[in-house]
């Protein structure tokens, strides 16, 4: 098959999804063709059977401020689509990205190319923009047009039905991980750079914006390292991290919260880590913590959105309620000070992971692929 991916080219994890799965595609024979403003920063080496196409936003005057995205990305798939024969479109996030591939279509039924449509939906086009008025028809009508619509976890396809009048079947498709490349053992000499032999490590890993509540994890810390020697590895960066620097400095943290920014071989730092914590406010799956689950890291964790689908409360880590910060850093101390509860833990974790491997999730997306094409 020959597919285009349309996605964001960020850190988020629409963006991280949707090329990684490009990338596990391509590895099984499909010609992939990713379209966007960027190219994607998990694209970040040569990959056989996968091609980039930037889509340039048109400088005029008349559009000084607001260059037509839209208008530009349209036109470019039409470009792509004609031009590389592209038997399936797999749109990631549904602002802008579901109604232009609407709008692709009709183009292209124009010209006698029937295209079908994919959309997968993640999380805050659906929770957070889509309910926003401004968006809000143009959600709904580009998910109904859809050929088909995925979303990342039961959750997501629940609050999708409540908010929003949809007349089609949502599929859950959850997010996935290589579990075979999730673990990295050489990891010594970091670790010697990084840390004390006594210290234990938390990590975190977020693009810093407010939904992560941050600010909740540091103050956690705080009370863990009364009882533990421990670093906490702050990876990301966005607009909350002035914010969170100032905390650590008011907290007298600074030698113990290490702010590492955006990584690519992210696999390093959960090689390290003893503890995932995740504080968010909303997550429709938790794509990081599910990261750090397969390189067998226990995983503390709200119960919001749809982290109780992938962390289950007990075995592969603990849950806690929103803004709790008493109980998660109790139970994180509970994983830290027994031995025997959190090598379970880890084994658990690792174990929940491989449910998400790529070698049950990828099939998944085939399927739909291949019955979209049987029924053109």
């Amino acid at each position: 098959m020959t597919i285009g991916i349309v996605c964001y080219p960020t850190f988020g994890g629409s963006g991280v999804v949707a090329t990684e799965l490009g990338k596990q595609l391509a590895l099984l024979g499909n010609e992939i063709h990713f379209i966007s403003y960027q190219q994607p920063v998990r694209l970040d080496a040569f990959y056989p059977n996968i091609y980039y196409h930037e889509v340039n936003a048109y400088n005029y005057a008349l559009f000084e401020g607001a260059p037509p995205y839209e208008s530009t990305l349209a036109s470019k798939l039409v470009d792509v689509i004609l031009n590389h024969n592209i038997d399936i479109l797999h749109v990631h996030y549904a602002i802008p990205h579901a109604a232009v591939a609407y709008f692709v279509k009709k183009i292209l039924a124009r010209k006698g190319k029937q295209i079908p449509v994919i959309t997968t939906l993640h999380g805050t086009d659906i929770t957070l923009i889509g309910k926003d008025k401004s968006f809000a028809p143009v959600v709904e009508f580009s998910i109904n047009e859809s050929d088909v619509v995925t979303v990342v976890s039961e959750y997501l396809k629940q609050e999708t039905y409540k908010n929003f009048d949809i007349q089609k079947d949502i599929q859950v498709i959850y997010n996935f991980i290589d579990c075979h490349k999730a673990i990295q053992s050489n990891t010594h000499e970091c670790a010697r750079m990084l840390l004390n032999q006594n210290e234990r490590v938390i990590t975190h890993v977020s693009n810093f914006r407010p939904i992560k509540r941050i600010a909740d994890i540091v103050k956690g810390f705080a009370l863990i390292r009364e009882k533990i020697p421990s670093k906490l590895l702050l990876v990301g960066d966005g607009p909350d991290r002035q914010e969170i620097e100032n905390l650590v400095r008011d907290l007298n943290l600074q030698s113990a919260v290490l702010f590492l920014g955006k990584q690519e071989n992210i696999s390093l730092i959960y090689a390290l880590s003893d503890v995932f914590i995740m504080a968010s406010e909303y997550e429709s799956f938790g794509l990081a913590a599910l990261e750090a689950m397969a390189a067998g890291v226990p995983v503390v964790t709200t119960k919001t959105g749809g982290l109780p689908e992938l962390n289950i409360d007990g075995e592969t880590g603990f849950t806690f309620e929103l803004g709790d910060i008493n109980t998660m850093a109790n139970k994180t101390l509970e994983i830290l000070s027994q031995p025997a509860l959190f090598k379970t833990m880890q084994q658990n974790a690792l174990k929940r992971a491989k449910i998400f491997d790529t070698t049950t999730i990828i099939p998944q997306y085939i399927n739909i692929y291949n019955q979209l094409l049987s029924n053109r």
